[in-house]
């Protein structure tokens, strides 16, 4: 098997995830907020869209193409990869401030690993997200 080397070495599996808004200015500041603690930072940003990340495009925001009203899939979230513990909480904190409904503050979540913590908010569209950090010293071997 060939193994394409990549000029792009994030080591994510996805390109990018885009959710949709009826309050896209409201959105935008929530999300300007928030993802700033995680490192993240406006990459694209359009009259109807703007794109987060930390090197590219990979979280969107944005009315629905269709024109349609944005709806909350059920079943579904969002989470934000934090570089510690810590920024979990302060994600949280920073969500929390900004608009958001807590979920599920942050702490260890067994159910999960020994190695994951991580905190759940709903956004003001509606929107599960999440933080999490995922401890590689406390993971167990697969």
């Amino acid at each position: 098997m060939t193994q394409n080397k990549s000029v792009n070495a994030n080591p994510s599996l996805m390109s990018h995830i885009s959710i949709g808004t009826n309050r896209f200015h409201e959105a935008v500041s929530f999300y300007d907020k928030i993802l700033s603690v995680l490192g993240a930072r406006r990459i694209l940003d359009f009259p109807e869209a703007v794109a987060y990340g930390k090197v590219f495009p990979e979280f969107w925001v944005h009315p629905p193409h269709d024109g349609e009203a944005a709806s909350v899939g059920n079943g579904t979230h969002f989470a934000f990869l934090a570089d510690s513990p810590e920024s979990v909480d302060r994600f949280y904190s920073a969500a929390i401030r900004a608009g958001a409904t807590p979920e599920g503050e942050p702490g260890a979540r067994p159910q999960y690993g020994d190695a994951y913590y991580g905190c759940f908010l709903r956004d003001p569209d509606g929107h599960k997200i999440e933080a999490m950090h995922w401890d590689e010293r406390k993971a167990q071997p697969a």
